[in-house]
């Protein structure tokens, strides 16, 4: 989407002659009513089905499920120019809807697989996204126009709001027709939605003016409520009321303080969560325990003997107190993906991800009292039949386990797309 600039002099027949091109550009029509996208022709590298690697088993990429496209004004503001008052002004428009760029449980872009999922969505659409977090309120709200008629108009801001829910496809065995096995790229549980916009554009349209449907000036000239005593009657130069700007305006602020409050709230959830254990649950552990090896290096998953440490890469010695030592518990499996706990011999505790701290990217991985939470519970995804190879994915946040380096004493974090050098994929060693 190619954004429409304003210069004193340019008039309203410029104007819309650059927004009927500017609409002709996009390669999907702004419609309000959810579309699935078709993966094939949405520019995902890496599609369902698609032959993958051990390399891959701790690794996450994102496929795009629905795509929503609404034309939205971010800021507006009804302006009546006299015949003596044509020309050039600047007006300082008003806010009416704030919009932010978020995917998932943050609330904003964190991570590579937020950036990437973002670009899969401007693909499929042909439209050019915005992929940083950013937020229309931070935008200028002041609009220089070239009168060249008298009239009713609105000036406005506007952007194509785009939202829709999202995939993440995960490395997994498969077993084929023939009965034997291979690594293939799958739909896994995991699944969000994600906000983001265009890039802005601004005019001023009026009542009288033919514009395109379902566009950013259609949007505009709603709300310019031409039907109204303001817009009919005569006035002195400069601003007029619009009821269904200000009503619009008010049902935005209502749904955004709506939308903060239940921000707050999950917040001070998992404040509280943080602050105190969850009640310890009753698990039903698989008979045996196993060591989170580093494939073909002697490097493993070892829990904290303190509660303020996380779970880090040690070597197993006679000193390791069964503390690199773990069981998988309260064990499910769907569509050949394992869901469990990860007690820890050691310890006595599951590995989990830490409240505060959970929608942080590289967020590191420790042990608690073992509770009903889903920042307990992991995906774990295996190699083919013969192979011990895993990838584990948090299913609460998401993301991929692995470290940053190979080191003795490195922390086991979150990645959100997973590390991709591999680092992300272990064995699953009996002891």
């Amino acid at each position: 989407m190619r954004r429409t600039t304003t210069h004193l002099g340019r008039g309203l027949g410029a104007l819309l002659a650059t927004a009927t091109a500017t609409v002709g550009l996009a390669a999907t029509p702004a419609v309000a009513t959810p579309a699935a996208a078709t993966p094939a022709a949405s520019g995902q590298a890496v599609q369902p089905g698609q032959a993958c690697t051990a390399a891959d088993l701790g690794t996450r990429r994102p496929i795009i499920k629905t795509t929503q496209v609404t034309p939205t004004i971010t800021h507006f503001k009804g302006w009546y120019v006299t015949q003596g008052s044509t020309g050039s002004h600047t007006v300082t428009t008003s806010t009416q809807t704030t919009i932010s760029v978020s995917v998932g449980l943050n609330g904003t872009v964190q991570g590579s697989f937020a950036v990437e999922a973002l670009g899969s969505v401007g693909a499929s659409l042909g439209l050019n996204v915005q992929v940083d977090y950013s937020s229309t309120s931070s935008e200028s709200n002041s609009v220089s126009w070239n009168f060249m008629e008298p009239g009713y108009y609105g000036l406005y801001k506007g952007t194509k709001k785009v939202t829709g829910t999202y995939g993440s496809l995960n490395c997994n065995r498969v077993q084929q027709g023939d009965g034997s096995w291979a690594l293939k790229w799958t739909e896994g549980p995991d699944s969000g939605s994600y906000t983001t916009y265009t890039a802005l554009e601004e005019g001023a349209v009026r009542c009288e003016d033919k514009v395109p449907a379902n566009s950013i000036m259609a949007k505009a000239q709603i709300l310019l409520d031409c039907g109204s005593p303001a817009a009919t009657a005569k006035h002195p130069a400069g601003p007029v009321p619009s009821a269904k700007a200000d009503q619009a305006r008010h049902d935005a602020d209502d749904a955004a303080a709506a939308a903060a409050a239940a921000a707050q709230s999950m917040k001070a959830t998992q404040a509280a969560q943080a602050a105190k254990s969850a009640p310890r649950a009753a698990l039903d552990c698989r008979p045996g325990a196993y060591k989170i090896d580093v494939p073909g290096k002697p490097l493993n998953w070892s829990a904290p003997l303190l509660a303020n440490d996380g779970i880090r890469l040690r070597e197993s010695t006679f000193f390791s107190a069964h503390l690199d030592n773990w069981r998988l518990c309260n064990v499910t499996e769907r569509n050949g993906v394992i869901e469990a706990s990860l007690w820890n011999w050691g310890n006595g505790g599951c590995a989990t991800i830490p409240a505060n701290i959970a929608n942080q990217e590289q967020a590191y991985l420790t042990t608690a009292t073992c509770g009903e939470d889903d920042l307990q519970r992991f995906y774990i995804y295996r190699d083919v039949p013969g192979s011990t190879k895993i990838g584990l994915q948090n299913k609460y946040t998401g993301s991929m386990m692995g470290h940053d380096r190979y080191a003795d004493g490195e922390l086991i974090r979150q990645y959100s797309s997973g590390r991709p050098d591999g680092t992300g994929t272990y064995t699953l060693t009996g002891v």
